[in-house]
């Protein structure tokens, strides 16, 4: 098991980010729709704490699921796993993120999974978990800015 991790400066404020990040079943409203990554739609299973985002990107032949394991608004941290069929190379991934406010108009964002791989596959998975958290922090930024 390898810990893959990133922090990044955002030019939002930190509530705002927060909101889109704990609307944990409406991810298509602020995941930016130009990158290499694209939604497609996501379906719904329960709601709160254990619920699941079923998300059906564009171009792929397999959904990705992602269940709600905590969330603490008091310190702006959020949980999440990844069940059933994972993205290729990943045998098993919880994630932690946590918004941080810098100041009025801007956050920074920490970010880090626990994740398993396939032998040989761990730098592949792990350029690929950066790069995705890299649209998702762009996306966050956006939709952020929007709200003010």
């Amino acid at each position: 098991m390898a810990e893959v991790s990133t922090s990044t400066v955002l030019a939002a404020p930190a509530q705002p980010v927060w909101r889109l990040l704990e609307d944990f079943g409406h991810i298509e409203r602020w995941w930016p729709s130009d990158g290499a990554i694209r939604i497609d739609h996501v379906e719904i299973e329960g709601q709160g704490v254990g619920m699941i985002r079923h998300i059906l990107n564009r171009g792929a032949a397999h959904r990705v699921s992602e269940r709600l394991d905590f969330l603490d608004p008091a310190t702006r941290t959020i949980v999440l796993s990844i069940v059933g069929t994972r993205p290729a190379g990943i045998t098993a991934y919880v994630a932690e993120g946590r918004v941080l406010e810098i100041d009025a108009t801007r956050c920074r964002i920490d970010y880090r999974a626990l994740v398993t791989s396939t032998p040989g596959r761990e730098a592949q998975v792990r350029d690929a978990l950066l790069k995705t958290w890299s649209l998702m922090f762009r996306g966050l930024e956006s939709a952020a800015g929007r709200m003010q």
